[in-house]
This record gives structure tokens, sequence and C-alpha cells, in this order.
């Protein structure tokens, strides 16, 4: 039988879908360097595409390598997360969902890496003259399950039913 956090898998899927079906939208309905304001000072929605890691570190890098080793390590990332939830090891329902969506946040963008050579993004939000790097769903996938997996370890992992007691 397995493990109970196995059921958390539907999650990543369903992040990986709706993730490569956004990014298509992005990619077929725009050009690379599109930027159209969503929620004015706020929010645009932006075509881009990053070969390098968060935030565009080593985007500028031609190297072949670092392309590899970007793929490589994304693989290795995806496959201890998902056996993480295979064995058991995910802990409790915060960390579970947390792996789960960090692996679906993972398998997105490296799908997008596979496919492209490099991540599109398509969310970029700002306040006066601060940008944030543009994003995407599986970078807030990332995001989120991160959060959740901290409060798990800050709440030492009681769930509201042990701290009633």
């Amino acid at each position: 039988m397995a493990a109970p956090s196995v059921r958390w898998l539907w999650l990543t899927l369903a992040v990986v879908a709706a993730d490569r079906a956004s990014k298509y939208a992005v990619e077929r309905l725009t050009d690379e360097g599109f930027r159209r304001t969503l929620v004015p000072k706020f929010a645009d929605l932006v075509h881009s595409v990053n070969p390098g890691i968060a935030f565009g570190l080593l985007s500028e890098s031609a190297s072949k390598w670092i392309s590899f080793l970007l793929v490589s390590s994304s693989t290795a990332v995806l496959f201890l997360l998902v056996w993480l939830l295979f064995a058991g090891h995910a802990g409790n329902a915060e960390s579970q969902a947390g792996i789960a969506l960090i692996a679906g946040g993972a398998a997105g963008n490296l799908l997008d890496r596979l496919l492209h050579g490099g991540v599109t993004d398509f969310l970029e939000l700002h306040a006066g003259s601060f940008r944030w790097p543009a994003f995407n769903l599986a970078d807030s996938a990332i995001t989120i399950g991160a959060a959740l997996i901290i409060f798990e370890l800050l709440t030492g992992g009681k769930d509201a039913s042990t701290a009633r007691s």
C-alpha cells in the first residue's frame, strides 16, 4: 500500500497542467517582450523567457554546462521530492502539500527548460520604482509550497486538532 502522502501527487499534476496551460497561452497569444498593464501601478502581463535561474541569475551565460546543470539539478530535486511523498517522509499535511506544490512547480519549470531552453515568465509586480522580477504559476507554487513547509516547521507540525488539546 502506498504512503498516505502519495495522495498529494494530484496537486503536483494539477500545478504542472495549470502552469503549462498558462505558459502556452502567453507563448501563443503574445510575442516575447510583450507588456500590458493589468492593474495600474501594481501588475503587468509580460512575456519573457529566462534561461537562467531565479531573478534572471546566470541568464547571460551562453554556456551549455549551465543549461545542463540546471536541467540535471531540477531533475534530481524533482525525484527527491516525489520520493519523499512516496516513501512517506513528507511530514504532516502542510509539508505534504508544500512538497507537492514545489514538485509541481519544479516539474513545470523543468518542462519549460526542456521545451524552450528557458522558463517562460508572464507576471510582473511593481510598486513605485520597485519591480519584482517576472514570474509564473510554477514559481508561485514553489513559493507557496515553501511557505507551507516553513509554517509546519515553525508550528512544530501541530495541526488544529492537536493544538486544542
